[in-house]
């Protein structure tokens, strides 16, 4: 008998995106490839990205991009054939994308300029602009060239130590729980103890069991 199991798991070895909810819970963030032994084939979801972790364990990915963390995402699916004594054979398979995704970064009038980025005009787009002051109608302008423009970022090339360094790029690869911490030590001059740290992690994971089931809902 072959066996074939359909998980939602993100698995160690799996390469990760922005657009992926988190779905930590009781802070454990990854199952190892190997709980998946003794079946002859798993097809995973969870993961936006296509990728193979072993023959049998594999993510297909999703069909779209979901956030510009994607855009260099080949997106495909897995046909997979298992024979009478459960060899896998796996083709992948593009999927069509009605629009791609592109980041593009520099100054505003570079960005205007550049004959390189003209593959990009019919793209979704997601402009960084590194001026070192916010130019004036950056989105109007841009959309004259890349009319699907949809997000817009300011990065003004600064020195790390400079006093306008935002508060998000503080922030930046910081989990909740982290922040949580640092919170409390900022408005209390100590940090939690491991008591209230455990207060703290059941919260982000109850928040996310709940999202889960109301995701599911819908």
């Amino acid at each position: 008998t072959r066996s074939v199991v359909l998980a939602h798991a993100f698995v160690t070895g799996g390469e990760d995106s922005d657009s992926e909810r988190d779905i930590t819970v009781g802070g454990e963030a990854a199952v190892p490839a190997g709980v998946f032994d003794g079946v002859d084939y798993a097809a995973l979801g969870h993961l936006h990205g296509c990728q193979t972790i072993t023959e049998r364990v594999r993510y297909s990915g999703s069909p779209l991009p979901y956030s510009f963390s994607e855009a260099e995402h080949r997106k495909s699916m897995w046909l997979v054939d298992l024979d009478a004594d459960g060899r896998v054979t796996a083709e992948r398979v593009d999927c069509p994308v009605p629009r791609a995704l592109a980041r593009i970064r520099g100054t505003l009038e570079e960005l205007l300029a550049d004959p390189g980025l003209a593959r990009h005009q019919d793209a979704w787009v997601e402009a960084t602009l590194t001026d070192p002051v916010r130019p004036a109608d950056p989105m109007a302008r841009l959309a004259e060239r890349f009319p699907h423009t949809l997000n817009l970022v300011f990065a003004p090339e600064r020195a790390p130590d400079d006093p306008h360094t935002s508060y998000a790029r503080r922030l930046a690869d910081r989990s909740d729980q982290q922040i949580a911490e640092d919170f409390v030590a900022h408005v209390r001059g100590a940090g939690p103890d491991e008591q209230e740290r455990t207060v703290l992690r059941e919260a982000f994971d109850a928040v996310r069991a709940d999202e889960a089931e109301r995701e599911v809902a819908r």
